[in-house]
């Protein structure tokens, strides 16, 4: 249900009163002095009405989940979330995070619109289990309320380049600076310890839910939502220069849920999905070069490839290892056109092994190829291959089965007797459904089968088959 504050309110309720008011008047002046206890039930009235107007006042909490890393998506998605709390009039946007990081653009993308929003933000770290390491460090210490469920942690927020290596030099130093001084100012401006806040950038500590209450790093632990809004009830936040009061225990939750098109955009910029669909799309232009006409294995593979850009455009890229998977590819297709007794198509595999371990790589584990996905595709990758191989030695050492040569070893009857090559008039012989003229090295009488051994023009050269051969 939309809730909305409505701004004319007032004046229409100021003006029921004038009017009822007047109505008073002009009944007290024209009845007796008995009807004069009327004025304190009107009172009774006006005093009952008043509460209704603030309970209808009163905004809903808008609730999300960000359960991923923290990429453009997640920072879309949480715009168009306090796009909606602001609507709403919504007494907090109640952030329900876990993330093992992020990109740094994103991430401040994020938190700059969660300063800039007059709703209160309540970033919750849960379900137990869950962490916000890295990017998502630096948005619970942006958060108005800051809260974990038990069994959570976070920290680790000491930033790396975009393959996830340690920046060197004086380019390292910068962003090192930048980043703590970021924390620093996030944890003052809502009275947390930004001297452990800047432990957990340039020392990459880490803390669990009840050291970083302990420490002064959250102002809340809590098992569960409920319990959160409970906690949170009465609650004081300053927001836009101004003091607001929360009253969540008994507001109306509206969980907001990520569009199925942003969703399936999300589920893309997964780097196991990522790889798969890279994978996948090379495969599938390969079988179709190799199968010019196949059709379908080359609309799968470019359909791959594109589905994979929006993820490649994201994610930390290490283009060796795109590098390597192409170069997988070429060595498959070479082991096609060149004998090379399977070293092309053992080197392919161990190029699409190592594209996929350095085509995203990052300290974090979920910002990686798992070594599951890797094996799986390299795995699958080499039954195709293989297949593929096999086919193409059947092709090219099996029996010819079609034109002049594709009858020699095909079994007939003769028709008349035959002589040797040489003779005055050949024989017939009825083979492959057609009738052709014979010879034989040795004599063969009518109704014998016969094998052909070789095919000349229109005549075949043939000997005789023993009865049940």
């Amino acid at each position: 249900m939309r809730i909305r504050r409505k701004p004319h309110a007032d004046r229409w309720l100021r003006h029921l009163a004038a009017t009822a008011s007047l109505a008073v008047g002009a009944a007290l002046a024209a009845a007796s002095a008995a009807l004069a206890a009327e004025p304190p039930a009107a009172a009774e009235s006006v005093t009952t009405e008043a509460p209704a107007a603030e309970a209808a006042a009163a905004g809903p909490v808008v609730h999300i989940r960000i359960d991923s890393i923290i990429h453009p998506i997640s920072a879309q998605f949480l715009a168009g979330a306090i796009e909606e709390a602001e609507e709403r009039d919504a007494q907090a946007l109640v952030v329900e995070l876990a993330t093992p990081g992020g990109l740094l653009e994103s991430t401040r993308t994020m938190f700059t619109a969660m300063l800039g929003t007059d709703v209160p933000v309540v970033v919750y770290v849960a379900p137990s289990g869950a962490q916000a390491a890295s990017a998502g460090f630096f948005l619970l210490m942006a958060a108005d309320v800051a809260a974990m469920a038990p069994g959570t942690n976070t920290g680790a927020a000491h930033p790396v380049g975009g393959q996830g290596e340690d920046i060197e030099g004086a380019m390292g130093d910068k962003v090192e600076q930048d980043a703590a001084a970021t924390i620093r100012s996030l944890a003052a401006r809502h009275g947390r310890n930004a001297e452990l806040a800047e432990a957990a950038v340039v020392d990459s500590r880490s803390f669990t839910a009840d050291e970083a209450l302990e420490a002064g790093l959250v102002d809340l632990v809590a098992p569960s939502l409920p319990a959160l809004l409970a906690a949170l009830d009465g609650r004081t936040v300053e927001k836009g220069g101004a003091s607001r009061r929360l009253a969540t225990a008994a507001a109306e939750v509206e969980t907001v849920e990520m569009g199925s098109f942003r969703r399936i955009l999300a589920a893309l910029a997964h780097p196991n999905i990522a790889y798969m669909l890279l994978s996948l799309g090379f495969l599938g232009l390969y079988f179709e070069l190799m199968n010019p006409g196949a059709v379908l294995p080359g609309v799968v593979g470019a359909l791959c490839l594109l589905l994979a850009l929006p993820a490649l455009a994201v994610l930390p890229v290490d283009y060796a290892g795109v590098a390597l998977i192409f170069l997988a590819v070429l060595f498959f297709i070479l082991e096609i056109k060149v004998t090379s007794f399977g070293m092309l198509t053992l080197a392919g595999i161990v190029s699409l092994a190592l594209g996929g371990l350095m085509l995203f790589d990052s300290p974090l584990p979920a910002l990686r190829v798992s070594l599951p996905m890797v094996a799986g595709v390299t795995l699958f990758a080499g039954l195709v291959v293989g297949g593929l191989m096999r086919l193409a030695w059947r092709a090219q050492h099996d029996r010819v089965r079609s034109g002049s040569e594709g009858m020699v070893g095909e079994v007939g009857r003769a028709t008349t007797e035959l002589g040797p090559p040489g003779a005055a008039r050949p024989g017939k012989v009825f083979v492959h459904g057609e009738i052709w003229n014979a010879v034989s090295p040795a004599p063969v009488p009518a109704g014998t089968p016969v094998e052909v051994t070789a095919v000349t023009g229109l005549l075949v050269e043939v000997r005789p088959v023993a009865r049940g051969a």
